[in-house]
């Protein structure tokens, strides 16, 4: 998020985190199930939910900090138009200001949590709108603070924070500030940007509607012959499915709606784009790209590393398609045989009393701290764990809350990928605990761009505790398949993602048109690049451009592939090195905003804008891939 104000930046980053963050890193992943009745969260063990009363005793003290929140909108009036006059007046007004943040930061949290344990209650539905539309109103009461920041001389601003101590928390903060100074406008243009805001989200609010809840997808017959309607959640399921007739049926099926909208979706898409050159020139920026990196201070050489370098290290994915389309028994690869599993037969279940267990033994490189605020969240309630009748589907953490530990939402169902969901949930909520312990206010959140790091971080050094765990071959083929399905899609898929994303906008910003059939060979072309001569494009999967959210974004799904590959660095030094890695790395977690993020990793031992990341991830598949083919060839 853009920090154009003091007030919004804090005030509404939970609302980011809960509500945009966590929404695309987890719920892809979900698999829509039906398994008669669900329970009432009422009929749950009290051990395995959340207890919300460490945010609220109460409703009634939720309300009571509602009315305190309401009634102080106008206090951000006495300070309006005196931030330049002394360094005290500068301080109240940022004291206030966190005060205020704090107090909705824990209003969101409560009334969030408590309205995803039923979607169907009013009451909690209504209180979480409530404090959302409260949240805006005080973002628009103190949106003055910023510009009034930025008005305040360079040096006068700087004998401010020399002669008043408590000013000092804010200085980086400041540097921030001054550093966007240029792409700031008057206060009336902002005001005009504000007002344009809206609007320049329709493209993407009309996708979402369209995607989410108008799409008409077709029946088809699965495996079994029956007659059943395609959806998002079943098409995820489908792609698992080892019939592979039912497969290519449900793949031509979802793509069916999109082709038939094609002109409908390059409208919207080619309108996103042009909101987001709109915003990039009126704010002064060179590209789009730029635009959307900047706010993060992520230099343009972090993105173009990444591309540059996974383009010339494609060959470990082409040899995986190779392999797959081998053990398949295929004559022609196609897009919807990259997710079935190769070892169907490797079945097993997992209690979620076990996979703590499993968790506290795999996660035990990264030292007893870590192991001793796992078993804080595990053993205080502050993970809800079981599917029941209203609860929201997926998995999140909950984020940075100050003064309160963050949550974990979880719907269980026994199977290996609710173990991963786990780990990576759990290192969001560690990330997220360590930030909130360590830091004052307004350090006390991360960036997006970090935001992967810890969560990946866990499912590495899972996924390695499995393998070297495993009691027979084919469970060792099967998690080594595991994890090379996760470079494949949270690595590779995501820089094609990111490569098509700048090309889209580069060509338009040039002022070429992008007709559906330009977007469909441009992609088609890409993909065909990434998986190698072994993939057949079907027509279908060059109309990716047009299903994909994570495309009305704008420049944020390079994060993916980045924090990945962060992470996987992270996880060999911590094996190779022991306490000194183990020590960057809780410093890492500690860090929050307190410095850049591309700062934050570079002081744990990773360089972004080198390419031993990347080649770290590449050589990490390789190396996979020569286990795979040596326990294949095994008797």
């Amino acid at each position: 998020m853009k920090k154009y104000n003091f007030i919004n930046y804090q005030i509404l980053r939970s609302v980011i985190i809960l509500t945009f963050l966590f929404n695309l890193l987890t719920d892809d992943n979900t698999i829509a199930q039906n398994k008669g009745e669900l329970p009432l969260h009422s009929e749950i063990a009290e051990e395995l939910t959340w207890n919300l009363q460490d945010i609220y005793k109460t409703p009634e003290l939720w309300e009571k900090d509602f009315e305190w929140a309401e009634t102080t909108i106008e206090k951000y009036g006495s300070f309006k138009g005196k931030l330049g006059n002394s360094s005290k007046e500068l301080l109240q007004c940022l004291n206030f200001d966190d005060e205020v943040g704090i107090k909705l930061s824990r209003l969101f949290l409560y009334a969030s949590l408590a309205k995803d344990l039923d979607l169907g209650n009013a009451e909690n539905q209504g209180r979480y709108e409530r404090i959302s539309a409260l949240a805006s109103q005080i973002g628009a009461a103190g949106s003055f603070i910023r510009p009034e920041i930025l008005q305040i001389p360079e040096d006068k601003l700087w004998e401010f924070v020399n002669s008043e101590e408590g000013l000092k928390v804010y200085k980086h903060q400041f540097d921030d500030l001054l550093r966007t100074k240029a792409h700031t406008l008057s206060p009336g243009e902002e005001e005009i940007m504000a007002l344009a805001s809206p609007v320049r989200g329709v493209a993407s609010n009309v996708f979402g509607m369209f995607n989410n809840a108008d799409i008409q997808f077709p029946t088809v017959k699965d495996e079994n012959g029956e007659e059943i309607k395609i959806s998002h959640g079943r098409y995820g399921a489908a792609m698992y499915s080892t019939d592979r007739s039912y497969r290519e049926r449900v793949y031509k099926g979802l793509y069916k709606p999109f082709m038939e909208y094609k002109n409908t979706l390059g409208a919207l898409f080619n309108g996103n784009i042009k909101s987001a050159i709109f915003n990039a020139k009126a704010r002064k920026y060179s590209s789009t790209r730029e635009a959307s990196l900047d706010p993060n201070n992520i230099p343009l050489k972090v993105y173009d590393n990444l591309v540059e370098t996974v383009n010339k290290n494609l060959q470990p994915l082409h040899r995986w398609g190779e392999l797959k389309k081998k053990l398949l028994k295929v004559k022609e690869l196609h897009p919807y045989d990259t997710y079935v599993t190769l070892f169907p037969s490797v079945k097993k279940e997992y209690t979620f009393e076990q996979s703590k267990e499993i968790l506290l033994k795999a996660l035990k490189p990264l030292g007893e701290d870590y192991l001793k605020s796992l078993k804080l969240a595990f053993d205080n309630r502050w993970i809800d764990v079981h599917e029941t009748k209203g609860k929201r589907s997926g998995a999140y953490s909950s984020g940075v809350s100050y003064g309160v530990h963050p949550y974990v939402l979880l719907n269980w169902s026994n199977q290996l990928n609710d173990v991963f969901t786990f780990a990576h949930e759990m290192g969001h909520n560690m990330h997220s605990y360590y930030t909130e312990k360590t830091q004052p206010y307004p350090y006390a959140n991360y960036s997006i761009f970090v935001a992967e790091v810890a969560s990946t971080a866990n499912e590495a050094l899972l996924l390695d505790y499995l393998i070297e765990n495993a009691k027979t071959k084919e469970e060792k083929l099967a998690l080594i398949e595991n994890q090379l399905n996760g470079i494949t899609t949270t690595f590779f898929r995501q820089t094609r993602f990111a490569e098509y994303e700048q090309l889209a906008h580069e060509k338009t910003e040039s002022g070429e048109a992008l007709t559906p059939e330009i977007l469909s060979d441009l992609y088609g072309e890409m993909y065909q690049k990434y998986w190698g001569p072994e993939m057949v494009v079907d027509n279908e999967e060059t109309y990716t451009w047009a299903r994909i959210p994570h495309f009305y974004y704008n420049f944020y799904v390079y994060q993916y592939a980045t924090s990945y590959a962060a992470s996987q660095e992270l996880v060999a030094k911590i094996k190779k090195e022991g306490q000194p890695a183990i020590d960057k790395y809780l410093t890492f977690l500690k860090s929050g905003s307190s410095q850049y993020p591309i700062d934050v990793l570079k002081t744990a031992g990773v360089n972004m804008m080198t390419p031993q990341p990347i080649l770290a991830v590449v050589n990490k598949m390789n190396e996979l891939l020569d286990k795979m083919e040596l326990l294949l060839e095994e008797k």
